[in-house]
């Protein structure tokens, strides 16, 4: 089906810069992000954020950063943090 969309021309712009640096035309850049859009409005909100930081560059392990950050805390006087079964 065809569709006459109107675009201000800094968008087509850009559009054609994204089609010209992959290689497409601009009827597939925009298919490809109409496609892209409505997978990521049917995503539950767990996994669009889910591995977001790893999805970024990120090489962090979450439960060494939150130890690291935990280790910070003050303590109860004469508690041993290592000894605590709660403290995973």
């Amino acid at each position: 089906m065809r569709t006459l969309v109107d675009l201000p021309d800094d968008d087509v712009a850009w559009l054609d810069g994204v089609a010209r640096a992959e290689g497409k035309s601009r009827t597939a850049v925009v298919r490809e992000a109409i496609t892209a859009f409505r997978h990521a409005e049917n995503k539950t909100e767990m996994e669009q954020y889910f591995g977001l930081w790893e999805r970024h560059g990120s090489r962090v392990d979450g439960l060494a950063y939150e130890r690291e950050l935990r280790e910070e805390w003050p303590t109860a006087e004469g508690l041993d943090r290592s000894s605590r079964s709660d403290v995973a």
